[in-house]
C-alpha cells in the first residue's frame, strides 16, 4: 500500500475548537447504535473490540449524564433489520453486504461478525446497552435501517421539533455510521460535534482515527469529554430563602 503523508492540521483544529461554544438548550446529544450488537462482547454481532466498546459505553454514559443535568435532549437511535416477505433480512438486499457475506468475508478484521443475523427485530442485540438508559424523557428511534441516522426516520422532524441548532454525535461506528451522520448534519447546517472517547469502529483501529481525521478537518468539532465539560456550564440552581 502507498504511504502517503498525512498533513498536520492540530493547528487548524486547535483553533476552531477552543473558538466553540455549546448552548445546552439548543444542544442535543445523539447517540448512534450504542446497542449490544455493537457493545455487549457477550452477545454481539459486529463486535467492537471489549476495551474499546468499555470505553465508549463509560464515557458515553458520562456525557448522557451531562447532557440530561443541563436539559439538552438525548436521542437514542438503533439499527434494527427485519425479515421482509421475500424471506431475506433487509441488509441482504444491499449489495455490498450480500457480496461480503457470499463471499464468506466479515466486516470485522479480527472477530467473528454476521451481516445477515445482526440486530434482528425482537433479539437482545437490539437493546441499547443498559448503562446509558434510556431513562425518562430520553427519545428512542429505532427504525435506523441502513448507515444513516437520518435516512426512512424522524430524527430530522424531531431535531426541528426541538429548536436544535447543534448535535453532539456518539457511538458505533465512527468510519461509517457517525462519519455519515456528520455529513448529514453539516448538510442540514447543524453544528456538529464528535466525541472523540465516545467513538470507535469495529472495521479497526486505522478506520477510527480516519475517520476522526476527516470530521475534524471537513465536517465539524471533535472533542473529548473533558474539553466538551468544560464548554458546558453547569449551574446548580439555588434556592432563595423564604
Amino acid at each position: 500500500m502507498e504511504v502517503i503523508p498525512v498533513w498536520d492540521r492540530s493547528e487548524f483544529i486547535s483553533a476552531l475548537n477552543d473558538a466553540i461554544e455549546i448552548t445546552p438548550r439548543s444542544t442535543a446529544v445523539i447517540t448512534i447504535d450504542c446497542h449490544r450488537g455493537h457493545l455487549d462482547p457477550d452477545i454481539a454481532t459486529m463486535p467492537v473490540a471489549p476495551e474499546h466498546a468499555r470505553t465508549v459505553v463509560a464515557n458515553v454514559a458520562q456525557l448522557l449524564s451531562l447532557a440530561r443535568a443541563t436539559g439538552m435532549p438525548v436521542i437514542h437511535v438503533i439499527l434494527q433489520n427485519r425479515l421482509l416477505p421475500d424471506g431475506i433480512v433487509e441488509p441482504m438486499h444491499n449489495p455490498f453486504w450480500k457480496a461480503v457475506e457470499e463471499a464468506n468475508q466479515r466486516l470485522t478484521p479480527t472477530r467473528h461478525s454476521t451481516i445477515s443475523g445482526h440486530n434482528l427485530v425482537g433479539s437482545r442485540q437490539t437493546e441499547l446497552m443498559p448503562e446509558l438508559g434510556p431513562e425518562p424523557g430520553d427519545l428512542m428511534i429505532t427504525n435506523k435501517r441502513r448507515l444513516s441516522v437520518f435516512a426512512g426516520t424522524d430524527l430530522e422532524i424531531t431535531l426541528r421539533q426541538l429548536k436544535i441548532d447543534t448535535v453532539i454525535l456518539a457511538g458505533i461506528n465512527t468510519n461509517t455510521c457517525v462519519l455519515c451522520a456528520a455529513f448529514e448534519s453539516l448538510n442540514l447546517d447543524l453544528r456538529t460535534i464528535v466525541l472523540k472517547d465516545g467513538v470507535h469502529s469495529m472495521h479497526g483501529d486505522d478506520l477510527h482515527l480516519f475517520g476522526l481525521q476527516i470530521i475534524a478537518r471537513c465536517l465539524g468539532w471533535v472533542l473529548t469529554l473533558d474539553e466538551l465539560r468544560a464548554k458546558v456550564d453547569v449551574r446548580t440552581p439555588t434556592l432563595t430563602p423564604q
